[in-house]
């Protein structure tokens, strides 16, 4: 298994370019708060007088603050972690744990380093007054911790603990899935450095992440979160694993249409470089062969076409333009009738392509759809429930009808799978098209019924026949 690491991809990041120019924009919103925030005077004493911090504490964050020693964390690490962590855990002010916030992140900011200051605290579970943080109310508070949790997590060779990782993460996911959320970029910009470690892709993996990235990709978000969850997506297909599993969330036709919709040259380069790492880090090769067909099957030859006349001054977009034409050609030459069907019916992008009206290709495999437990069937039914494209729900019903014909136990399998249900309900659909190819597949469903029905009486004449001539013999 890869194991790709910060400092890894942090070397192959500057060949998709615009790196430092992204990491401010991903952060605007946090950062021109945060700059506000620094102007922010604190009344320390008072916090003293009251009792809620220490003399230890008002010292050190005074010298450190107003005093302006900015070595204190590197001369006193202990002091530093103590004291910040007890000021975030009993202070309960959100303006002043907004200004705490920001002092953590300028002291890590400075010196990637100093996250042993608080990863190697003996405070105990370092994680746990930070992840509390995120249950606050205030935006800021929550996204300013979520961005030192990920330095935390990332700038440290001690890997976060399960327990925490995974609530984290969970969080971050539900961020993405909120409305209007002002802060998204910021929470993508954590998923970037987080998902630079290999341990934490599987984790993001379990928490249901990736279907969460590509349900927001299909959902149309602005240039810069397209281009960040995608660059999401590139981290994590460096594992092959996780490259091999990447089309079964869809991906490959979602990622098809930004490509096809993009008018920023960043978003077209990370987009081509997925492409690039589905044909190649997969160790099965058979899964890269079914992810070239896959984006055959997208239209994708065409936008390398278009991107081919273009001519980018951007070399990485033409080396991989180059790499996907000279792959994506060469699986077109090895592509059996079958092998588009199937990609085709596995991308949901049903339409009336020449096999379809095949009598030859559903005599050849009509039986072939019943292989890796009626993956395809499945798909087909699921299509027919879930579509909303008329031609999608159109062709699936002509194929069922022809697996039907073609194949003699088909009835009792559709019926199985509750396709004839789905069929029968499509008889009203607004569509006429869906309504007339549903009709069809009602009648081969009953056709199919009454051959049965009239071979079985054939045979039981015949049985009869036999029977009176012994009869007769004896």
């Amino acid at each position: 298994m890869a194991n790709i690491n910060e400092e890894n991809v942090s070397k192959l990041i500057p060949t998709l370019g615009d790196d430092k120019i992204d990491m401010i924009a991903a952060t605007s919103v946090l950062q021109i708060r945060a700059s506000e925030i620094r102007q922010t005077q604190i009344n320390w004493q008072s916090y003293l007088q009251s009792q809620m911090i220490t003399q230890r504490d008002h010292d050190y964050i005074v010298n450190l603050d107003q005093r302006g020693q900015k070595d204190l964390p590197d001369k006193n690490p202990e002091a530093c972690a103590d004291v910040f962590l007890n000021l975030i855990t009993h202070i309960s002010k959100d303006n002043t744990i907004q200004y705490i916030l920001v002092l953590i992140d300028d002291i890590l900011s400075e010196d990637k380093g100093r996250v042993k200051i608080f990863r190697e605290s003996r405070h105990g579970n370092v994680w746990q007054p930070f992840l509390n943080l995120l249950n606050r109310q205030d935006e800021f508070v929550q996204h300013m911790t979520a961005r030192i949790i990920a330095k935390l997590a990332c700038w440290h060779s001690q890997l976060m603990e399960k327990s925490d990782l995974h609530f984290y993460l969970s969080w971050l996911k539900d961020q993405l899935k909120m409305n209007n959320n002002d802060y998204i970029q910021s929470v993508a910009r954590c998923l970037q450095m987080m998902l630079r470690i290999d341990e934490y892709r599987f984790a993001f993996l379990s928490v249901d992440g990736i279907s969460t990235l590509l349900s927001i990709l299909a959902s149309r978000v602005n240039f810069q979160v397209q281009y960040q969850l995608v660059f999401c997506l590139w981290v994590l297909t460096f594992n092959p694993l996780l490259a091999e599993k990447m089309n079964k969330f869809n991906a490959i036709p979602i990622l098809a249409d930004i490509l096809s919709d993009s008018v920023k040259e960043k978003v077209t380069r990370i987009v081509l470089a997925v492409f690039r790492n589905l044909i190649e880090k997969p160790e099965d090769h058979q899964v890269a062969k079914e992810h070239c067909i896959a984006m055959v099957q997208c239209k994708v030859l065409k936008q390398l076409f278009i991107l081919e006349q273009k001519r980018s001054d951007d070399e990485d977009i033409m080396n991989d333009v180059d790499f996907l034409n000279e792959r994506l050609q060469a699986s077109v030459q090895d592509l059996s009738s079958f092998d588009q069907y199937a990609t085709e019916v596995k991308s949901g992008r049903l339409e009336w392509s020449p096999v379809h009206k095949s009598a030859k290709f559903w005599r050849e495999n009509a039986a072939r759809l019943n292989e890796r437990g009626q993956e395809l069937l499945r798909t087909l039914v699921h299509l027919l429930e879930k579509s909303r494209d008329p031609v999608v729900l159109a062709v699936a019903c002509y194929d069922v009808g022809e697996y039907v014909r073609h194949y003699p136990r088909g009835k009792h399998i559709i019926e199985q799978l509750g396709g004839k249900q789905r069929v029968m309900y499509l008889l009203s659909h607004e569509d006429p098209n869906v309504r007339y190819e549903a009709l069809l597949a009602v009648q081969k469903l009953m056709v199919h019924n009454w051959e049965y029905l009239g071979k079985q009486l054939e045979k039981e004449q015949i049985d009869k026949q036999a029977g009176t001539a012994v009869g007769a013999k004896a």
